[in-house]
């Protein structure tokens, strides 16, 4: 390979299990109880999860799975799980067996950390809004519901900037729970296992006709297909419950959104503010908790009313499940590897091209568009889902969306300030495209005399605490980018993931120390000789809030860069930088 993403050995965690789950208890509640665990201790933050102990042999493929797509939730940088006959086994399955390979810590192993999980003392979980690491066990939040409700709404306040108002307290009935929807969804709860222990739960019992609905999407066609076969799908209709296509849509606010006000309950990978789908800016807002497939089962058998699986003292058949490859032989293109370059690519009008992005100048203006305060920001809130993914092929369409349900203003602000480089880029004078520029040029000059278009680079940046929490989405620092951006300054990065998405986009990721900012939202800051900054490794880098005709200085840092990184920085992407 000519390019490999290069990092530091990151620390080894070991996940150790010991024990069974009870009966009713899934993976989503096992992966809910280490999330609440390590996230806000970060102590599996930028670290790689590998699972291991004995508790691992008594889970299947499937459990297995379930508990891994989670990990991302936990900020850690990946995970790795041992492997033995039950792995085997799934390859098989899916006409694979050779490509299984054992994989086994060796009798002496040694780890960055450790943390124990009795897989027999984990109980139904559930995530309340608007984080997966918000966790309790369902007979707690039972126990405690006026409590655990309002905590819930206090901490809204802060994700939702009170600009909507939000309760979730109008949900108790009778002391009960009452949520109106339950989802069980994508690569998390979609899984054949997770479906058929829902199946089982519902068998005999029916949604009943109030508010509370009921939707399952199988995470594959062959899933969906053997659910057809083995009269689980006829099961599950029969209760009520819609069953859909293959889709991981819910997951990201394109499916099922909730009703104004609505309580969601979702075997899904994530519930942050608007990632369902609401729309505050819109005055619209829902909540999501995130539950096993099984506890919705239950809830929805008690049609809305939270329930945990334990609850359910009845059977579960665990039928096999049999891979059906027709399915992708019949619809899916294989060239066999070998392209046919007569065949013209067909690109509709919403795929256009990147725009041209600029090397990193000698010094950098740049203008704080957005100030983020909130403990952590998303990457649904830098870039909303949902509405946003027929844009996934147009950088600029897409961008428009940028912060659209944090700070609707950001977009209007970047793209003030990006005429400024684009004048430099067409060797015109910057302060002509953006007039409020020429006090700020005047201010700089008295210092730095020489200071000019051809050497001046002139963008936005965000100031967010803790930003890039969630998903890898590269969408989150590219959007950013084409509208100007180039930099974030932040007091930390939420993960290694978002970090290395910044720089991949030629942007700086600042750090700077918590406390009270050296500028606000809407000053210019000022980074003489940064290029040669980045060049030369400097430990610290100079920045200057040019403000009221005078220069304060404050000092951010890098953090530690490859001299991969680097070069792309330099370049301006890495777009830039593959065209060598």
């Amino acid at each position: 390979m000519s390019q490999t993403y290069d990092i530091p050995m990151p620390g080894v965690i070991a996940i150790y299990l010991k024990g069974s789950p009870r009966p009713g208890v899934g993976p989503q509640d096992v992966a809910l109880a280490i999330i609440g665990r390590v996230f806000g201790n970060g102590y599996v933050k930028n670290r790689v999860m590998e699972f291991v102990g004995p508790g691992v042999a008594g889970l299947s493929a499937d459990f297995r799975i379930g508990i891994d797509v989670m990990t991302t939730e936990t900020t850690c940088l990946s995970s790795i799980w041992q492997t033995d006959e039950k792995i085997r086994e799934f390859y098989e399955i899916h006409g694979r067996e050779e490509a299984y390979k054992e994989l086994k810590p060796g009798e002496i192993a040694y780890y960055d950390g450790c943390v124990e999980i009795d897989l027999s003392e984990i109980k139904p979980m559930i995530a309340m809004p608007f984080h997966p690491s918000n966790t309790y066990t369902i007979d707690e939040l039972k126990a405690n519901l006026d409590d655990i409700l309002a905590d819930v709404e206090k901490r809204a306040q802060v994700s939702l900037d009170g600009k909507v108002p939000y309760t979730l307290r109008d949900k108790v009935i009778d002391g009960k729970l009452y949520v109106e929807q339950g989802i069980i969804a994508g690569c998390a709860g979609g899984g054949f296992e997770n479906i058929c222990a829902a199946a089982d739960i519902l068998r005999g019992a029916h949604i009943g006709a109030d508010a509370f609905t009921l939707s399952v999407y199988p995470a594959s066609t062959p899933i969906y297909m053997e659910l057809a076969k083995n009269g689980v799908l006829a099961e599950l209709i029969g209760t009520g419950a819609v069953v859909k296509t293959a889709f991981c849509g819910p997951c990201f606010g394109a499916g099922d959104t909730p009703a104004n006000n609505a309580l969601s309950i979702r075997h899904a990978t994530r519930n942050f503010p608007n990632r369902e789908g609401s729309k505050i800016q819109n005055g619209q807002i829902s909540s999501v908790a995130l539950m096993d497939a099984r506890s919705i089962a239950a809830t929805a058998a008690n049609r809305g009313f939270l329930t945990s699986a334990e609850e359910y003292t009845g059977e579960y058949r665990c039928p096999k499940y049999y891979f059906d490859k027709s399915i992708y032989e019949n619809r899916v293109f294989d060239s066999k590897g070998v392209a046919d370059p007569s065949v013209e690519i067909q690109f509709g009008p919403n795929i256009k091209d990147w725009p041209e992005m600029p090397p990193l100048a000698e010094n950098l203006l740049l203008k704080v568009v957005s100030e983020i305060h909130d403990p952590v920001t998303t990457t649904d809130e830098l870039i909303p889902s949902g509405e946003t993914s027929s844009y996934r092929s147009n950088p600029l369409g897409l961008a428009e969306f940028t912060l659209s349900r944090k700070d609707p203003a950001y977009v209007g602000r970047a793209k003030e300030v990006q005429k400024a480089q684009k004048a430099i880029q067409e060797d015109r004078c910057p302060a002509e495209a953006l007039p409020e520029l020429k006090p700020v040029m005047d201010t700089i000059k008295k210092t730095w005399p020489d200071v000019g278009r051809d050497s001046l680079g002139v963008g936005s940046t965000i100031f967010a605490v803790k930003p890039g929490d969630g998903s890898a989405r590269e969408q989150a620092a590219s959007c950013q980018k084409v509208l100007g951006g180039w930099a974030n300054i932040a007091n930390e990065y939420a993960t290694k993931r978002y970090r290395s998405n910044l720089i991949n986009w030629g942007m700086l990721p600042f750090l700077i120390p918590g406390g009270d900012l050296p500028f606000c939202n809407g000053d210019y800051l000022f980074i003489p000789g940064i290029r040669r900054a980045v060049e030369e490794k400097a430990d610290e880098i100079k920045v200057y809030t040019v403000r009221d005709g005078s220069l304060r200085e404050f000092a951010v840092t890098l953090g530690d860069l490859t001299d991969h990184e680097r070069q792309i920085i330099l370049r301006g992407c890495l777009i830039n930088y593959n065209r060598k």
